[in-house]
């Protein structure tokens, strides 16, 4: 089976060639990937050659224009990563009958919720980046109703961490360099491991022995359970390395907690970011997703473990390796 990864330089696209690694030599798979210098998403001609040459039985989008600030005045840049590239490829998905993997965010909501949000909630973006992502949801979706071959999922998932920089790295930075620290306490999410969002991806996708099976096509909210704000992020994630022996000038009682309009950014963000994957689980858990699969036999990750629970092996992991 051929796979091709589009992103491959990103905490995603990282994290899926860790997952596939160990499979190649005992798995049919031929996997090719692809990061900006291999293929500038913004230029139809080059996406469509890749897609063209790899001629994929799996499309899995970890790639995506993510400069949430900047895709405030290169609004031209960001839709056409976000929006023209996966249509590009849901059209290719729908005329080869290939099966279609694509990543979205939190930011598709206004963040006015009280509670979790759900698959079906409306999406009502605030900032150019989050008009990008919804808008190519919604071209994806677009594509595949018009046909009768292959399938996709859209994943939607927030504050996402892996290998690469990211908030909780950052965070331990600071916390080595600096006695206090301020960090926002009134947004809320939900940490996501990258690897984690691979694994609980081909799971839905892939069965025991690598080979694709049938789901029902549409967007997944895939994220741990759980809910916790920047600030709770940033005190737990401290408290974790303390713990993993790591020292640190901050101390979790040392950061401040300050409101998000205290630290004004040129694009706004939801402050609710919390989503429910009970959808995803329920997939997993029924018809031709029961059965034992490789991903969680090789790694024991359960369908929906807790966010804390995976930024503590996380942390735990960083320190190990001195990389804190």
């Amino acid at each position: 089976m051929n796979i091709l990864v589009f992103g491959k330089d990103g905490q995603l696209g990282r994290a899926f060639k860790a997952v596939f690694d160990p499979l190649l030599t005992s798995a049919n798979l031929q996997v090719a990937y692809f990061g900006r210098a291999e293929c500038d998403l913004s230029t139809k001609e080059e996406v469509l050659a890749q897609l063209n040459a790899a001629k994929p039985d799996l499309i899995i989008n970890a790639s995506a224009y993510t400069a949430v600030d900047k895709a405030e005045t290169e609004m031209d840049l960001a839709f056409a990563v976000n929006v023209k590239a996966p249509e590009l490829m849901a059209r290719y998905a729908t005329e080869n009958g290939v099966t279609f993997l694509h990543y979205s965010t939190d930011y598709v909501f206004d963040g006015s919720k009280e509670g979790f949000y759900i698959e079906s909630d409306a999406r009502n973006p605030l900032s150019v980046y989050g008009k990008s992502k919804a808008a190519g949801e919604e071209a994806i979706e677009q594509v595949f109703a018009t046909s009768s071959q292959g399938q996709f999922a859209i994943f939607r998932t927030s504050w996402v961490y892996g290998d690469g920089g990211n908030f909780i790295r950052t965070i331990l930075r600071l916390a080595k360099e600096r006695e206090e620290l301020t960090v926002i306490h009134d947004q809320r999410g939900v940490p996501t491991s990258a690897l984690w969002l691979a694994q609980i991806s081909l799971d839905l996708a892939l069965d025991a022995g690598c080979r694709l099976k049938q789901f029902s096509s549409g967007i997944y909210h895939a994220v741990p359970a759980g809910e916790t704000t920047w600030h709770g992020l940033a005190s737990f994630v401290v408290q974790a390395a303390l713990d993993a022996g790591v020292e640190l000038k901050a101390k979790p009682a040392a950061i401040k907690p300050i409101l998000a309009m205290e630290y004004p950014r040129p694009a706004p963000r939801p402050m609710n970011s919390s989503m429910d994957s009970t959808k995803l689980r329920l997939a997993l858990q029924s018809g031709s997703a029961k059965a034992s699969n490789s991903y969680n036999e090789l790694h024991n990750v359960p369908n929906v473990p807790s966010w804390d629970r995976m930024v503590q092996e996380y942390v735990s992991t960083l320190a190990s390796k001195g990389l804190i």
